[in-house]
């Protein structure tokens, strides 16, 4: 069966976060979170001929996405896909030759592909091997954390990442379990952590749990500060950003780089008071789905899009 790339991934906030790149005649932009390939082809769909994007994708699944976006011989011509983690944006430009970009695309949800995908353990709704990785050529597996690292280790993964209340009790329920046997699919964690979520809440911390799991696999937050600091030196002055997130560990890093200019959030001011930041913001507001889009993709309910420009004097 062929598969779109709605069936894939169902792009969130496209027009708006498309529109905040504002896309210019011979542009140079990047989107670092290929997927299904929506919010390229639709890039792709509003470029000239002098223009050119760059997308990132680590997984081999989505890279059999470009074969479905449905592009001409002209948009081929200006697309070039990146098979690898967006954590290496500033290397790839480097060797397309590419020293600044126009405006740079990250929507940083997981894709719909991975959580319905019975295969790759990214949901607790299947029996699935522990796995997690989006790169599956390397890396630690969900397995591999969860039957290695010490019990503080866990526990700091569940509480940081989970923001689990019941971090140290599922950790130390977890050491115990593998102490018994090693934790091989989804439904090993089920039946050790389980017990710690309140019925009421059982679902909500259950994903939370993985998602957790999930960040540590990838090393998201890395990747995303790494990317972020990159973005901002090769962004040229008036250079747009729009990012997408879905968790407030994400939100806080980009909110923080696009008011300060650093994933910290420390601001520094000149003589005047006035704060000194590489960028401006386009929306001082977080721009959310609107009713009709989180009915037609309940996934994009707690999706927030922060877009800032490059100043000139950067």
């Amino acid at each position: 069966m062929i598969r779109t790339a709605e069936a894939y991934h169902v792009p969130v906030l496209l027009d708006e976060s498309i529109e905040g790149l504002n896309l210019h005649r011979g542009g140079i932009y990047v989107d670092v979170t290929f997927g299904g390939g929506g919010h390229s082809r639709e890039i792709l769909s509003r470029l000239d001929g002098g223009s050119h994007l760059y997308s990132f994708d680590q997984d081999a699944d989505a890279e059999q996405n470009t074969g479905r976006m449905g592009l001409s011989g002209e948009q081929v011509s200006r697309f070039t896909f990146v098979r690898s983690n967006f954590r290496y944006l500033k290397n790839w430009m480097r060797y397309y030759g590419v020293d600044k970009i126009d405006g740079l695309l990250a929507d940083l949800g997981v894709s719909s592909h991975h959580f319905d995908d019975e295969t790759r353990g990214f949901s607790f709704r299947f029996e699935a091997p522990l796995d997690m990785r989006m790169n599956k050529r390397a890396g630690q597996t969900a397995a591999d954390i969860l039957n290695e690292y010490d019990e503080g280790r866990l526990a700091d993964i569940f509480y940081l990442y989970g923001e689990l209340k019941q971090a140290r009790r599922i950790a130390a329920a977890i050491v115990k379990a593998r102490g018994q046997q090693p934790f091989k699919t989804t439904h090993d964690l089920l039946a050790a952590a389980e017990p710690f979520f309140p019925r009421a809440r059982e679902k909500k911390d259950l994903a939370r749990m993985f998602q957790a799991l999930r960040i540590e696999v990838n090393h998201e937050m890395d990747a995303l500060r790494e990317m972020l600091l990159a973005a901002t030196e090769l962004l040229k002055p008036g250079g747009r950003l729009s990012v997408i997130t879905y968790h407030s560990l994400e939100d806080r890093m980009v909110k923080n780089i696009m008011k300060s200019g650093n994933i910290e959030g420390k601001v520094k001011q000149d003589f005047f008071g006035r704060i000194e930041t590489p960028f401006r913001l386009v929306n001082n507001k977080v721009i959310t789905a609107t009713d009709d889009e989180q009915e037609r993709n309940p996934r994009s309910r707690s999706a927030k899009l922060r877009i800032a420009e490059k100043k000139a004097n950067e």
